[in-house]
Formats: structure tokens, sequence, C-alpha cells
């Protein structure tokens, strides 16, 4: 079998040039000269996926940075941080008799004649950095990210996407039980002003790095990734806008990029003065590395963990929930039922929108922790939860903190830039909200504008965007737990359950498969479809309408959360439907709750 004659993961750009000379002979030549794909992405599909390439391709972060090459290919698996507009580019050239392609590349390349046909392209910017509060843990073993150039790498374990399909089919008649509400508002992305020198490079601002850190810092007592890890400046063509969104985390393949000749103009004050407008609108490469995607796949929480060296049987994930449950009762000084509220919440995640409602969520307060308890306790509770959730943060609050702090991102019009907030998370993150250090103090407009910022994300999963003349609603998805003496004033939480340790020995270490294990049970647990049978839906209507003869005081919100309950008890069992067990199971939690409450008035 005669092999390929370029190399893909060495020479890629040998690859895009080889296919464009060969479609440019074909029939396929006015699709070529157009800058549609004429067939170079399917030869990468094929080496990635097709042949196994795609375990050989280095991860780009600040270790891999030290030697991986320009012009070979990488991954990069970031957030979409800001989405940066348009770029026009020399797509290709006709020099003397050959057409040249430029795509997948920062080159300024042209014909040497300037009455050469030339053919100007777009593509499409995004600033892209690593998930905000990514656990250490997350990352891979250096091992697993040696330079394949230098030595054989190890195969890594890659798993397919597993698509977070919103599943309706409970949805329903949990919206019957809210009142009705004001529609939401569209939202439309507002691509910046395009740039483009003479040559078709365009440059970008020179302290977006600068911006990003400095927004970004985190209070979390977890170990995560530095901040300053690498952000990478992610080229994408042939993909439509719907594919890709602000605060979605992708893993992009492409081309690394890096082009001395532009860092030399960028160091020489009069050279770039007459190549930018603005010395903020020149980004040196040598800050941010450019990547031309050739591939990119969205990535659910899922795709962070492996899965564990168990034969996953029914019994089997019993066995991982009981003992999860077990481990998080002995953190939480024996309260198992907290345990037991703990696991639900962990389950939660927005599976469908109905209107305004977020249907799906799970917000949970633990109250009747201090500052003594909160450091055994608390703490402890963070960390388990930051070994086992791939995206963690934890906000103590104070008044001072709300009345300073930037919450929600803003946009700066100086740099034309999206400056990140502490609440600009991606899909799947948990968290922490610590009340324990709030002490009696006015809030001023920035506070009270931060706390409400962070009500109405806890309540509709949404986050307002700070555009100084107007605010954005974007939709989110963060599992909130507020840790408070009292209930949280500035925080209704869906749940609230006073916290009762019976103990204060300190629980015993974790083994790492069963680890691994966990974090599989809640991220595959989590993705789960589930229904509700009609024959149980009419019971579970009954036992709605016999629970609000016997209190009044219950809400349509009480319903809606039972609801909810349910459907997470039965994904904790691995179960896709709802069964009467799993649905006496919730109700005996909230009797359990609200006897504790009894106890503490």
């Amino acid at each position: 079998m005669v092999g390929l004659p370029y190399d893909c993961l060495a020479n890629p750009l040998g690859a895009v040039r080889s296919t464009f000379d060969k479609a440019i002979s074909s029939d396929s030549s006015a699709a070529a000269l157009d800058g549609k794909d004429w067939g170079a992405a399917e030869v990468f599909r094929q080496f990635l996926f097709d042949d196994g390439g795609l375990s050989q391709v280095p991860l780009l972060n600040s270790s891999t940075m030290k030697w991986v090459q320009p012009n070979t290919l990488v991954r990069f698996r970031g957030m979409i941080q800001d989405m940066l507009g348009n770029e026009f580019y020399v797509g290709a050239y006709k020099d003397s008799d050959k057409w040249i392609t430029n795509k997948f590349a920062d080159g300024s390349h042209g014909p040497s004649d300037a009455s050469s046909d030339v053919r100007i392209w777009e593509r499409r910017l995004l600033y892209c950095t690593p998930v905000p509060g990514q656990n250490s843990w997350v990352e891979c073993s250096p091992d697993a990210m040696r330079n394949p150039y230098i030595s054989a790498i190890s195969p890594l374990r890659e798993k397919r996407q597993r698509e977070d399909e919103a599943t309706k089919s409970d949805a329903d008649m949990v919206v019957n039980h809210w009142p009705e509400l004001e529609p939401g508002h569209a939202i439309e992305d507002s691509p910046n002003p395009k740039k483009m020198r003479e040559d078709g490079v365009a440059f970008e601002p020179f302290n977006l790095q600068k911006v990003v850190t400095e927004g970004s810092t985190s209070n979390s007592s977890t170990p995560a990734v530095e901040r300053n890890s690498v952000s990478c400046l992610v080229k994408i063509y042939d993909s439509p806008e719907s594919d890709l969104k602000l605060n979605e985390v992708f893993e992009f393949v492409g081309i690394f990029t890096f082009d001395p000749d532009l860092t030399v103009l960028i160091d020489d004050k009069e050279v770039m003065d007459d190549f930018c407008e603005d010395e903020l609108l020149c980004l040196p490469p040598s800050k941010v590395p450019r990547l031309h995607c050739v591939v990119h796949r969205k990535l659910g929480p899922s795709a962070f963990v492996s899965s564990p060296h168990l034969e996953l049987t029914t019994p089997v994930i019993k066995e991982i929930r009981e003992a999860l449950i077990g481990h998080l009762a002995a953190v939480l000084g024996g309260d198992r039922l907290a345990a037991e509220y703990i696991l639900l919440h962990l389950l939660s995640r927005v599976h469908a929108r109905v209107d305004e409602v977020a249907v799906g969520k799970l917000s949970l307060n633990l109250t009747c922790f201090n500052k003594e308890n909160m450091s055994v306790f608390g703490n402890n509770l963070k960390l388990i939860i930051g070994s086992l959730i791939p995206f963690t943060e934890c906000l103590p609050l104070t008044v001072d903190y709300l009345n300073s702090a930037t919450l929600a991102p803003k946009k700066d019009y100086n740099t034309n830039r999206l400056v990140p907030g502490l609440l600009q998370l991606a899909e799947g993150s948990h968290l922490t909200i610590d009340e324990t250090p709030l002490q009696s103090g006015t809030l001023n407009s920035g506070g009270l504008e931060n706390a409400q910022v962070l009500r109405s994300m806890m309540e509709s999963q949404k986050v307002h965007y700070d555009f100084t003349y107007y605010k954005m609603e974007m939709p989110a998805d963060v599992q909130f737990l507020i840790l408070s003496e009292g209930k949280s004033n500035i925080l209704p939480a869906d749940l609230v359950l006073p916290f009762h340790p019976s103990s204060v020995d300190p629980a015993s270490g974790v083994d790492g498969e069963m680890l691994k294990a966990w974090r599989w049970y809640l991220a595959t647990m989590k993705s789960l479809p589930h229904s509700i049978d009609p024959p149980l839906q009419k019971a579970v209507e009954d036992d709605l309408v016999a629970a609000r003869q016997a209190d009044r005081s219950l809400s349509r919100e009480d319903f809606s959360r039972w609801l909810t309950m349910g459907r997470l008890m039965s994904v904790s069992f691995g179960a896709t439907s709802l069964s009467m067990e799993h649905w006496q199971m919730v109700k005996e939690l909230e009797r359990l709750r609200k006897n504790r409450f009894q106890g503490y008035l």
C-alpha cells in the first residue's frame, strides 16, 4: 500500500497545499478558488479519527509550548472567551501560471507580480482560554504530552463526545407548575470591525492576554490550573457561526503558527506605526499563539474524565453510588442526609429551557456553618468537590468583595474586547459561595448590582453581560452551592438544609481508581436522558394534588423541585425513567429535611 505523500502531523501545510493543487487541477477548482473546503478537512479527519492519529497530536499548553514546532499539528482545549469578529486575508494568488494558497497559514506571501490574480478570503477569530476553574487533575500527565517527534508518544484514551441532548419528556410537567414569565431576549453576536493590512495580515490587540489574565483571578481553594496558562487565538474556516458559541468548551485541532517577521515588526516602533493604526491592535504571536483550526469538536464534562477499569453494570453503578454517598457523609461529619442532597445537587444540570425557566437546576444552601466548622467540614467539602468535578470555583462572600469585584463580563470599548468576570464560566462548572465571612455592612451600587447578578444567575441560569449602554443575557449551566450560618438572604437557593454533623473524625483517603470511578459516575449519570412513563406520571400528579391539599403553603416551585429531584434520583441509580421506588425516596428525603428544620426552630 502506498503511503500519503505528506505527513499530517509534522507537515500539515503540505497536506493542505497538496489537496489544493489536486483540486485546482480537477472539477473542484471553482470551490477551491472561492475558499471553500476542497477536501483538506476530510484528509485530517481520516488521519485523526479513522487512522487513530488524534492520540499522536500534542496538547498545546504552557508545558508543551517549550518544544512544539511551528507549522505542526497541535490540539488545544479551551473555552471561547471572546469572539473577535472576522479577518480578511490573501487566501490564494497566482504566481506565474500556478495557484498557491495561504489557507491555514499566517504568512503574508503574495505574487511577485502586482498585476497577478489574488483571491481575498475571510476567517473567524476566536480568543480561547483554559477553562476557568479547571482543576489540576484534569491536565494530562507530562509523559502523555511529550514531543512525538523526539520519542514515541503513549496513546491516550480518547473518548467520543457524548451529546448533551436536552431531554424534555418531563419538562412539560415541570413547567406546568411555574407562573407565566416574559420570554427571554434573543442574543446576537456583534462582530468587531474588520482590520486588514495591505498584504492581508490582520493584527490583534496588544494587551488582550493581560486583560484576560487580570480578569480571571480565582478564589478557589481547590488546586486549579494557573491563570497564566496558554491562551490561544483560534482561526476558524468553513464552519457556520452557529457551531461555536461564547463560553462553550472545544477541542481545536489545527496548525500552530509562529511568524518571527511579525514579532520583529512589533519590536520596531517605527515599522509598527506604518502597519498598525493603534498600538493596541498589534498582538505579537510570541505572546498569544495562533491555531489555524482544521477540525473542532465540542467537549462536555464527560470528555475530561476517564473510564474506570470496571465492568459497568447496574449493580456496579449502585456500588459506586453507595461508596460516594458514604465518603461524602464522612466528609460532612456523618451527615448522610446532607450527603444525599449533595449528590443530587452534583448531578443536576439544565436539560431544558421553557421561557425563562431553566429546567433541571438544583441549587443547594447548607446552613449552620460558621468560621469554626467551616475550617474543617466546609474546606473538606470544597476539596472533595474539586476532586470530582472538572471545573470548580469558590467565592468567599463579603460586603467589600461585592462592592469591588467584577463578576459579570464587561465590554472594554478602548480595546473593543470583552473583559471576563468570575461568572464567565463553562457549562457544567460548579460554584461554591462561602457566606461565613459575611458581616453587616452597606452595599454600594456596584455591590447591589453584583448581588443581583449572582442571584439572577442562580435562579434563571443566565448572566447579564455589561455593555455599558445595555445588558445582554447569556445562558449558563452552573451548579450553585451556598454555605452559610443561616438561610442566605442574598441567594435564595432551591433547597435549604441545616447541616448536622455527628462526628469530627476526618474522612479516610480515597483510592485512585475509586476516585476515577466517582468522576466517571457523576459525568455519565448526569448526561443520561430521562422520562416519566404515563402510568407513573398520573401517580405523581395525584401525589402532588394530595400534598397541596395537606399543606396549602406548597408552591409551584416546590412541585417543580420535587420533579427535578425525582429525575436526579433516577439517574443517580443509572435509570432513564422514574420508578415509584425512586419517587418514594425523594418524598422520604423531603420529609427528613422538613423534620430537621423543626429541630432548628
